[in-house]
């Protein structure tokens, strides 16, 4: 058996080639690497993951879920990373009944557009890396708004994540010596991101589910969350809806994990996200008294498609792309003199949209932008380590990057604020049975500015640490949750679905004629840049829209893929999200990382070095703010310069 096949941990049959050490060593000497090698193996690995040497059958929902029969010790809901990261880590403990849960097929999740890589301190690339400065470029990035001691257990253990996934088999770039090679991203002192192209959010979640499928996790897929059932203050378990059939399910656990990613979408056509970015984990989590930490710190990512949002890898600035205005002026230099197109994202978000504000973009409106130029790239490294962004451009934008530069303007990217974790060490928040991961969380590691590849690692970190705490009160407790009430729940959404559905249009609005005044909405008032008054008119204008919402028309009452009930959920998650980012920016008189206040441009410790947390009370549907101070240890906040 070769090392390939070792490497991966793949069950292969007796007829699969192999090679031996000397056939391995004529074709790396004949100019195929061990990269390319491994390339070869992620394919493989999707293909084994599609059923090729595994029994997964398919149907997307087990028949003991359908009938009842089974209470998982651990539900995990959401299929990125974060996701799959802690199914896998909770059912290393024997005897744990472990599922993943999501409302697409469980390799479609946000993760995979994730497309910079993975930062960890290996000393691989760079010997002169060190934990102690991955901790401070977080912390700097973040603006200080960081929990010191959260982000020294990241940067402690992000490493080791890396090596796991090299042992799982994620294909990553290599570099001559046969280790992973690892580039310097924006923000960063050193190069300490491992990657496989541009496409490591891919290869990462293909790696894992291929490790679950391994590990006899189930899932649950094309399946929509509905609610958190709660009992007192013990957890029931979930409700969900089949998409396939619209059939409400119960479904009883001892302990849930929410990963379920993001919310980019409450900015809808001027983000990177997928459609399935609605923050339905936050929203039933809020719904259940788990407040939303942070929600104001929205990261507007600078290089999305001006067209339509679509994401153009920061790893494209991380080998050598150049910002240039109308008038063909590298303008970075102005805003960032030392790291230029590589300093942190809210930067040269502000810078881009400062130089369209001032006359300098190109187009107009919601679509106008600036230039980035790919080439001072010699093309065949755009072609070995940017083919994804290569293609994006052709297909969404019309542009061959070799040959000119791509019209690019700012991009709801990522958000820093998500459910409180109330304790790093387990990824428990602060209701008893329930763990938070990913990006639907607030570890309070990314602060109020995520850097480029931090995101990947801290999935793959905190969704380790939830898996581990989630199985270790699961191994500990008895299940506590009545599943008469979860019943009465299932019935109660079974009543909502009828209403819903088969209301007359008579008055109200549809769906997308809410939505999209929504988002016009979120984005002029409470956008890139905010000011008082805007936000205040943001905070009005969705008070209304919330008011239409509760009697708007769906317009359809079949049950087998009724997407018109689904987008409905969605709107009302989408509401509830926009509505706490208003309240955060609201109350954060200042500027800080990804929140910028014209009205207030300054950095202000004295007033704002806390969090915000945002409940939404049980009764009366009203929000209120609370706030909590950051963890200080080692860095004391000073002026942030790049």
């Amino acid at each position: 058996m070769s090392f390939l096949h070792v490497k991966l941990g793949l069950k292969v049959e007796k007829e699969t080639v192999s090679l031996t050490s000397n056939e391995e060593e004529y074709y790396m000497s004949n100019g195929i690497s061990r990269r390319t090698f491994l390339m070869g193996a992620a394919a493989a690995g999707v293909a084994i993951a599609a059923g090729t040497y595994f029994s997964w059958n398919g149907k997307n929902i087990p028949e003991e879920v359908k009938k009842g029969d089974v209470t998982y010790d651990v539900l995990v809901i959401g299929s990125g990373g974060a996701g799959m990261r802690a199914a896998l880590a909770a059912a290393e403990n024997k005897g744990l009944k472990v599922a993943v849960m999501t409302k697409l097929q469980p390799t479609r999740s946000a993760s995979t557009m994730a497309q910079g890589g993975m930062n960890g301190v290996t000393k691989v690339t760079d010997k002169e890396d060190s934990v102690e400065s991955h901790m401070f470029d977080t912390i700097k990035g973040g603006d200080y708004l960081c929990d010191q001691d959260a982000v020294e257990y990241f940067a402690e253990n992000a490493g080791k994540n890396i090596y796991e996934m090299d042992y799982m088999g994620f294909p990553y770039n290599r570099q001559k010596d046969g280790c992973f090679h690892q580039r310097k991203m924006g923000g960063h002192a050193h190069a300490r991101a491992s990657y496989f192209e541009d496409r490591a959010g891919h290869a990462m979640v293909h790696t894992l589910f291929e490790q679950c499928l391994n590990h006899g996790i189930d899932f649950i897929s094309e399946c929509i969350m509905l609610e958190i059932s709660m009992n007192g203050d013990n957890l029931n378990g979930v409700i969900a809806m089949d998409m396939r059939s619209g059939n409400i399910l119960g479904i009883p656990a001892k302990t849930i994990i929410i990963a379920t990613g993001g919310y980019g979408r409450a900015y809808w056509v001027r983000t990177s996200n997928p459609y399935s970015s609605t923050g339905d984990g936050i929203v039933a989590g809020m719904n259940v008294g788990i407040p939303f930490k942070d929600p104001e710190m929205v990261q507007f990512h600078p290089t999305g498609l001006s067209a339509n949002g679509v994401l153009l890898s920061e790893s494209s600035r991380a080998e050598g792309a150049i910002l240039v205005n109308k008038n063909g002026e590298r303008f970075m230099a102005k805003y960032a003199p030392e790291k230029k197109e590589l300093a942190t994202r809210d930067i040269v978000a502000r810078a881009i949209a400062t130089e369209i504000e001032e006359g300098r973009g190109i187009g107009e409106g919601i679509r106008a932008g600036v230039y980035m130029d790919f080439r001072p790239i010699p093309p065949e490294r755009i072609r070995e380590r940017l083919g994804q962004v290569w293609e994006l451009s052709k297909r969404f934008a019309g542009v061959d990057i070799t040959k000119e530069p791509v019209p690019i303007s700012p991009t709801c990217h990522y958000s820093m604020g998500g459910l409180e974790m109330a304790d790093f060490h387990t990824g428990a928040s602060r209701v008893k049975g329930i763990y938070v991961a990913g990006e639907c969380s607030c570890v309070s590691v990314h602060g109020a500015n995520r850097l480029g590849a931090n995101s990947l690692s801290e999935v793959l970190v905190f969704g380790h640490t939830a898996g581990d705490g989630a199985a270790a009160f699961a191994k500990s407790n008895n299940y506590a949750g009545s599943q008469d009430k979860l019943a009465e729940d299932c019935s109660r959404w079974k009543d909502t679905f009828e209403e819903v559905t088969n209301r007359r249009r008579t008055v109200g609005k549809t769906v997308p004629e809410i939505r999209d005044a929504m988002v016009n909405t979120m984005w002029f008032k409470a956008g890139v840049f905010r000011d008082e008054q805007h936000l205040t008119e943001a905070s009005k204008e969705l008070e209304a829209l919330e008011k239409e919402y509760s009697h708007c028309y769906v317009g359809d009452n079949s049950h087998v893929f009724n997407t018109a009930f689904y987008q409905y959920i969605e709107l009302g998650n989408l509401l509830q999200i926009s509505h706490a980012i208003v309240q955060g920016a609201l109350a954060r008189k200042e500027s800080r990382g990804g929140h910028s206040r014209r009205d207030y441009p300054k950095r202000d410790d004295k007033n704002f070095l806390k969090h915000t947390l945002i409940f939404k009370d049980k009764k009366t549907g009203k929000y209120r703010a609370e706030y909590k101070d950051v963890v200080i240890t080692k860095y004391q906040p000073k002026e942030r310069k790049y």
